[in-house]
């Protein structure tokens, strides 16, 4: 595909899906996605064009700025509002360095540590954070709450907070809000503009290699953030911020950027392009009703959830890899996760392995 045509590709769900290698027994989406076609094309492409030197900064640059276009589409937010990085740890911490002395985070019992420990890492100017259940989260916000922090979907369970209801209560009192997105983007559709800040790495549903992320600030939300993490490609000319002293950092969210990882970029930009032109909820509607099929099969109540979990008994995880099935724990629960790659053949061998 060519870069004149990427921007108008609205692919197919069919499509899509068979861009993923058949009857992979993967059922880890959750832990790492698998690539499509297309991203192994382009880090072949890019591999032998870098053995032979015919690679440049330069053009990784645009390969960047499509990707960043690609997502801020996913996620329904103008490209100026988007940052791009590596690790969601290293972006929460940004907005954690912001968090005033003797502040406090209102964070979810269980979450996954990257929304956790960035915060706790700022006890030592007496910043404290509070974690609750997540179906207690929207009704604990109060007053003294500066920052209400979760993911939309949990890494360990799979169950979707009650995002609507959060983000009402956090703008009652006062708080800010931020949203890791990294276990929802390209599986639930998602609009990053209801939160003044959300965070995503691109490796799960989303396809992409690891090292492709993006952080969100809305308008509102930029100024009570430092770009701590500023380098040259904070710049607001790239090529031109490469030495100091004097600093002209960009005037939106690309002040934030930090220097991509190139290879994984030329990675990802095939995936995020057509996962921004898919109808996300149909990826939903798929992923789900395999979930809730697979709960069928096990005799467990509907979970109306891509990720399916149950208490780990310690010989579920091994029976499903005696089956040649790559399942996840997670917590002390089995994680058995549906993408466009699956189908009702992978839930049948899942009962198979688990009910004989």
């Amino acid at each position: 595909m060519s870069d004149s045509t990427r921007a108008s590709w609205s692919p197919s769900l069919d499509e899509v899906a068979r861009s993923f290698a058949p009857r992979t027994g993967y059922l880890a989406a959750c832990t790492m996605g698998l690539p499509m076609q297309a991203t192994l094309d382009a880090q072949r492409l890019d591999l032998e064009a870098w053995r032979t030197g015919r690679t440049s900064p330069v053009d990784y640059g645009g390969v960047v700025e499509e990707a960043r276009g690609a997502y801020a589409t996913l996620v329904g937010v103008p490209a100026s509002r988007v940052a791009i990085g590596s690790q969601t740890s290293a972006m929460v911490a940004v907005v954690a360095a912001a968090v005033p002395d003797g502040a406090e985070v209102l964070c979810v019992e269980g979450d996954f540590s990257s929304m956790v420990f960035p915060f706790a890492q700022q006890a030592h100017r007496g910043v404290t954070v509070r974690s609750v259940p997540l179906g207690e989260l929207a009704s604990s916000v109060t007053d003294a709450t500066w920052l209400v922090a979760w993911s939309t979907v949990q890494s360990a369970t799979g169950a979707c907070a009650d995002d609507a209801a959060i983000v009402a209560a956090s703008r009652r009192h006062g708080a800010l809000t931020l949203c890791d997105l990294t276990q929802a983007a390209g599986v639930l559709p998602v609009d990053a503009g209801r939160y003044d800040l959300t965070v995503c790495h691109a490796y799960k549903w989303l396809c992409s290699p690891r090292g492709v992320a993006f952080l969100t600030i809305a308008e509102s939300a930029a100024p009570r953030l430092r770009p701590v993490q500023a380098g040259w490609y904070a710049g607001e000319s790239v090529w031109g911020s490469c030495y100091g002293p004097e600093m002209h950092l960009a005037g939106d969210a690309r002040a934030f950027d930090v220097s991509p990882a190139w290879p994984a970029w030329v990675g990802a930009l095939p995936a995020l392009t057509a996962f921004s032109g898919l109808d996300v909820s149909e990826v939903w509607a798929h992923a789900s009703s395999l979930g809730d099929l697979l709960c069928d099969g096990l005799d467990l109540d509907r979970q109306g959830q891509a990720i399916v979990t149950w208490p780990d008994t310690g010989g579920d995880l091994p029976s499903l890899a005696a089956a040649g099935l790559t399942a996840s724990g997670r917590a002390g629960r089995v994680r058995v996760a549906f993408h466009l790659w699956n189908d009702e053949d992978d839930v049948a061998a899942v009962v198979r392995a688990l009910r004989p």
